[in-house]
């Protein structure tokens, strides 16, 4: 993972307290997710150079005549080891990696709503393999920093940064409470898919303020369900399955609790039920997806009698 073109990028702007995060004392630190046998892989990718990318619906890098058969079917093998791919979809070198969830359906969604990326400097919090902020750089975005803690997922992006040595992506082994708090000025700041899995939501929103920029806007995508203002559904063990969810809002209590942390200019997007035909099963993640949490694999309730997931987006200021 080399750091050097991110550490030129945010020197001398406040961003730049993230500059301890980057040494190698401290990558070294790192114990979970078996972050030293992930780096031991990322050392055996392939070296290949590659003057073609495309960052659309599909996340396209290099093309197939770039490469030969031996060195396609040694890159598909390294690319497989790296499953489940949750987010994309991408094609390496003629590679397609069908992940579980269909992003470009949710970016469709989100982007014809935010402020021009364009020259902006943004934060992606629970980034994954940096899917979408490859869809931040095709909008012209000066700089994305990703973040998340999942090690696996981590290192996929770094396995295609690989390719990209020069792309203005990047994605970092840290989750946002990891972050100094001195950290701030960020244009946009993207937490889509996080807050519902942190035990003290509100601690979250207060951090993702003071890393925005004056002005800034965030985006922020929930789960939420239906109730008055002050309703949240906190499941009993388990959510479709995942024993990580902690608060779903109802859509008032979302902005209240935006509100309370200081935001301003609050406004939702429309509700979207979670179909499956955005999130399932597939090749490259072959685990359990969005029908086994619901009864029957379809239908208006998950296997544990609560509504079925839908997600909500909601946009706010800094001031």
């Amino acid at each position: 993972m080399n750091f050097d073109p991110l550490i030129d990028a945010i020197s001398g702007t406040k961003i730049e307290a993230l500059l301890p995060l980057l040494r190698n004392s401290q990558l070294n630190q790192i114990k979970h997710g078996d972050f030293p046998k992930w780096q031991l892989f990322l050392s055996q990718m392939p070296d290949i150079e590659t003057s073609s990318s495309r960052f659309g619906d599909v996340v396209k890098i290099g093309d197939s005549n770039e490469i030969d058969n031996v060195t396609y079917n040694n890159l598909k093998t390294k690319l497989k080891e790296l499953t489940p791919w949750r987010k994309g979809p991408f094609n390496i070198f003629g590679i397609e990696i069908d992940s579980e969830w269909r992003c470009e359906m949710k970016w469709h969604r989100v982007k014809k709503h935010i402020r021009p990326l364009a020259g902006r400097k943004v934060l992606d919090v629970g980034s994954g393999n940096g899917y979408f902020g490859f869809r931040m750089i095709e909008q012209e975005a000066e700089l994305v920093i990703g973040l998340d803690p999942h090690i696996p997922y981590v290192s996929q992006f770094w396995a295609l940064k690989t390719f990209l040595p020069n792309c203005p992506n990047f994605v970092l082994p840290y989750g946002l409470e990891q972050i100094p708090s001195q950290v701030s000025g960020f244009d946009t700041i993207f937490s889509m898919g996080v807050i519902y899995h942190r035990r003290a939501p509100m601690d979250h929103l207060l951090q993702l303020r003071q890393a925005l920029a004056p002005g800034g806007e965030l985006v922020l995508e929930t789960l939420c369900v239906d109730g008055p203002t002050g309703y949240c559904l906190t499941p009993e063990k388990k959510y479709a399955r995942m024993t990580n969810v902690w608060f779903i809002p109802s859509l008032g209590t979302i902005e209240n609790w935006l509100s309370r942390c200081g935001f301003k200019n609050v406004r939702t997007l429309e509700a979207c039920p979670t179909h499956p035909s955005e999130q399932r099963r597939t090749d490259w993640m072959p685990f359990q997806s969005l029908t086994d949490g619901l009864k029957d694999g379809q239908g208006t309730q998950t296997i544990e009698g609560y509504p079925a997931p839908t997600r909500i987006v909601v946009l706010a200021s800094s001031e």
